[in-house]
C-alpha cells in the first residue's frame, strides 16, 4: 500500500515491500503526521503502520522522495557515497553511480544507476541528493535502528524517465550487491520484519529542503548531530595526560627499533605468534609520512621535551636523524624503508613513484620540529631540498603534483588532490624562502576547485582518487594555514567549507553494536570517529591530526562547534589504548588501526589486532596539542 504526503510539502511516499522489493498486496493502514521545524530543520515525520491483514507478512517499509528530472545527480551519503563515488578511471573497485548502468554485469563491477545501504555504513543515517547542478535538493535521514531493526538508505535514478529518487528503509537491504572491502562483491542482503495482524509501529523520518549549492548539507548535518548527542554520550577511559603518556610508551616500547631508527608500521597484539614474538605479523617498514614516520616522530620529540623523557626525545631525533639523512636521488624523501630492501617508493601504482602527499606531510613536521630544535643542521638541509624539489615542480596554475619521479623528479601524474599537503608545509617555512607563500597561495588557488565540488580526493596512497576523510584533514590544514600566513576571508571560508566536507565523514552517533561482541563489550561510542573512506569502510583516529586547526577554526569564526569536534575525536580515541598489558588483548599503550563498526573487511563489532604507528602517534599528537600551556610561537606547533 501507498500513502503520498500533502502537495505543499516534499512528496513522501510510503511503501510496504517483500524482501524481493514489491509492493505487497496484504493489507496496512499509513499515516504520516508531519510536525514542522524551526526554520532550517526541515520536518519530522511519523509515519504509523498497522498490519489489518489476517496473515503475518514478512516485509520492509520504504520511505521515498522524488526528486522529478534529472540528467546530472549529486548524491552524498555521509562517509560511504559521494557524488559517482569512484571515478571511472579509479584503480581501486568500490561501488560507483553511473547513469543507466543497470545490468548484472555492471554491478558485478560494482556499478549501478541505483544503491542501498545499511545505516551503519553511513557518519549520519541520511541521503542527501541535487537532481541537476543549480538545482535544489532534498535529504532523508533517519536513525541507525528502528522498531523494525537496522534502518537503510539509498538512492535511485531511472535512465527511461529521468527520475531521481532517495529512500530510507525500514529495516535495511543492500543492493544491487554487498560491499566488503574488496573488488569482489558479495550477495545483496534483504531484511524484513514479520508484521503479526494488527501489528503497529511508528518509524520517524526526517525531511529537508536543501538549497542549490551542495555545501547546503552543512547546516542540515550540524541539526541531526546537535540532536544525536544527548544520545550517544562519550566514554573516553582515560585523561588527556595519561593518554599522552600510554600512547609515547607504546610508540616507543612497540614501533620504535633503534637499529637504524626507525617506527615500524604494525605490531601485532599477540607477541607469541609462531614463536617468534610477532614478527611474523609485524610490518618491517616505515612510511616518511602519512602512516608511520616524521609526524609522529615529532610527537615523541614534543612529549619528550614538554615531560622532560630524554629516551622518548632521543628515540624521536634517531627516526628523524635517518629519515633526514637519506634523501632521493630526486632530492625529496624516499616513500618506504623496508629492514630486506632499504629505502623504496611509496604504495602508488606508478613505476618508480613517490607520492605527494606522503611527501608533504613528512616535510610539514620536520619543519615542526626544526621550530622545536632549530639546531639540526641535517633536518634543515632536508627539508629545504623537499621544499625547493616542490617549488621547482610547480606548474604556472599552482598544481604541486600527485606522484614524482623518485630518480628524475619528473611528475608522473597531476591528478587529484594529493599535494594538499604541501601547503602548510610551504606556509610554515616562509620565513625560510619569499617562493614558499606565493607558491602557497597558488596551490590554494589551484586546489580550491576540489574543496568548492564537494570532492576532494587522491590523499592516500592506496586508494588512489577515491574521496578519503584523510583529504579532508589535508584541506583543512592548508587552508588554515594560508588564513594565519595571511588573515584573508577567503582562506578562512574554504577551511570552513572544508572543515564541514572533512565532517561528513565523522560519526555523529554510537553505532549499536552486539553486546556479544569485542566493540559491544567494550561500549565502544563511535561518536568523533571517522569513516576512512566509500573505499574502507571502518573507523579510524587520523582525524585527530588537525585537531589544533579546527580549534582554531573555531577561533577564527566565533563558533564553537569544529573545536567541539575536535573534542569529541580526542574523547572517542581515549577509548582502547591499552592501559596494562592484556587490556583488550593487547599490551600496554598500544592502539588498534581499525574498529569494525559495519560489514566490512570484518564482522561488525571486531577490532583490528594490530597496532599502528601513526594510529598511537595521532593521538599523542593530539594529546600534545590539548595540553600546550600559553601561547606558542606559532599556531602550528
Amino acid at each position: 500500500m501507498t500513502a503520498t504526503a500533502a502537495t505543499d510539502r516534499p512528496p513522501l511516499e510510503v511503501t510496504v515491500v517483500d524482501a524481493a522489493d514489491r509492493v505487497l498486496t496484504e493489507r496496512f493502514d499509513v499515516e504520516t503526521v508531519w510536525q514542522g521545524a524551526e526554520a532550517g530543520s526541515g520536518w519530522r515525520v511519523l509515519v504509523r503502520l498497522r498490519h489489518t491483514g489476517d496473515t503475518a507478512a514478512a516485509a520492509s517499509v520504504r520511505v521515498s522522495c522524488a526528486l522529478g528530472a534529472s540528467t546530472d545527480p549529486w548524491w552524498l551519503i555521509p562517509g560511504a557515497f559521494y557524488g559517482e563515488n569512484r571515478p571511472a578511471a579509479n584503480t581501486r573497485a568500490f561501488p560507483r553511480f553511473e547513469i543507466g548502468a543497470d545490468s548484472a554485469a555492471d554491478a558485478e563491477l560494482l556499478v549501478s544507476s541505483a544503491w542501498e545501504f545499511r545505516a551503519d555504513r553511513a557518519a549520519t543515517p541520511a541521503v542527501f541528493a541535487w537532481p541537476d547542478p543549480g538545482a535544489a535538493g532534498l535529504a532523508l535521514a533517519a536513525d541507525e535502528r528502528s522498531p523494525l531493526g537496522l534502518t537503510g538508505v539509498g538512492f535511485a535514478h531511472d535512465a527511461a524517465t529521468g527520475t531521481a529518487r532517495i529512500h530510507v528503509r525500514f529495516p535495511f537491504r543492500e543492493s544491487p550487491v554487498t560491499y566488503y572491502g574488496d573488488e569482489r562483491p558479495r550477495d545483496p542482503e534483504s531484511e524484513t520484519f514479520t508484521f503479526e495482524p494488527g501489528t503497529a509501529v511508528e518509524l520517524t523520518v526526517r525531511v529537508f529542503a536543501l538549497e542549490a549549492d551542495r555545501h547546503s548539507y552543512a547546516p542540515t548535518l550540524r541539526t541531526l548531530h546537535a540532536e544525536s548527542v544527548p544520545t550517544a554520550p562519550l566514554r573516553p577511559w582515560v585523561d588527556v595526560p595519561t593518554a599522552a603518556e600510554l600512547a609515547a610508551e607504546g610508540l616507543h616500547d612497540w614501533h620504535y627499533d633503534p637499529d637504524p631508527g626507525v617506527l615500524l608500521e604494525t605490531v601485532g597484539f599477540d607477541r607469541g605468534v609462531t614463536g617468534r614474538d610477532g614478527l611474523s605479523v609485524d610490518r618491517q617498514a616505515m612510511h616518511v609520512g602519512w602512516i608511520s614516520g616524521i609526524p609522529w616522530a615529532y610527537a615523541l620529540l614534543r612529549h619528550g621535551l614538554r615531560t622532560g623523557n630524554a629516551k622518548h626525545a632521543d628515540a624521536a631525533r634517531r627516526v628523524l636523524d635517518f629519515v633526514a639523512a637519506n634523501l632521493s636521488p630526486s632530492g625529496t624523501f624516499w616513500g618506504v624503508w623496508y629492514r630486506d630492501s632499504g629505502w623504496s617508493t611509496s604504495w602508488t601504482p606508478i613505476p618508480n613513484g613517490l607520492h605527494a602527499r606522503t611527501l608533504g606531510e613528512a616535510t610539514l613536521f620536520l619543519v615542526r620540529a626544526l621550530a622545536l630544535e632549530p639546531e639540526h643542521a641535517g633536518w634543515a638541509d632536508a627539508a629545504r631540498s623537499n621544499l625547493d624539489a616542490m617549488l621547482r615542480r610547480q606548474r604556472p596554475d599552482g598544481n604541486l603534483g600527485a606522484v614524482h619521479d623518485a630518480t628524475t623528479g619528473e611528475v608522473l601524474s597531476w591528478e587529484g588532490a594529493s599535494a594538499l599537503t604541501w601547503i602548510p608545509a610551504l606556509v610554515a617555512a616562509r620565513d625560510w624562502d619569499e617562493r614558499c607563500l606565493p607558491a602557497a597561495e597558488q596551490a590554494g588557488e589551484y586546489y580550491a576547485r576540489f574543496v568548492d565540488s564537494e570532492f576532494i580526493h587522491g590523499a592516500p596512497e592506496d586508494v588512489d582518487l577515491a574521496p578519503t576523510s584523510e583529504d579532508g584533514y589535508a584541506a583543512v590544514m592548508a587552508y588554515l594555514a594560508l588564513f594565519e600566513a595571511t588573515g584573508a576571508d577567503r582562506w578562512l571560508d574554504l577551511a570552513r567549507r572544508a572543515a564541514d566536507w572533512m565532517l561528513t565523514f565523522r560519526y555523529s552517533y554510537n553505532v549499536d553494536f552486539d553486546p556479544r561482541t569485542l566493540l559491544g563489550v567494550y561500549q565502544f561510542a563511535s561518536r568523533g570517529a571517522d569513516q576512512a573512506s566509500p573505499s574502507n569502510q571502518h573507523l579510524h583516529a587520523y582525524g585527530l591530526i588537525c585537531t589544533r586547526e579546527l580549534r582554531m577554526l573555531s577561533a577564527a569564526l566565533g563558533d564553537p562547534h569544529y573545536a567541539e569536534r575536535a573534542d569529541e575525536t580526542l574523547a572517542c580515541f581515549r577509548q582502547f589504548i591499552a592501559r596494562c598489558d592484556g587490556d583488550f588483548n593487547a599490551y600496554r599503550g598500544m592502539v588498534s588501526e581499525r574498529f569494525y563498526q559495519t560489514y566490512c573487511f570484518q564482522p561488525k563489532g571486531m577490532l583490528l589486532t594490530l597496532s599502528h604507528a601513526w594510529s598511537v602517534g595521532v593521538l599523542l599528537l593530539a594529546c600534545e596539542q590539548s595540553l600546550d600551556e600559553g601561547p606558542a610561537p606559532r599556531w602550528f606547533l
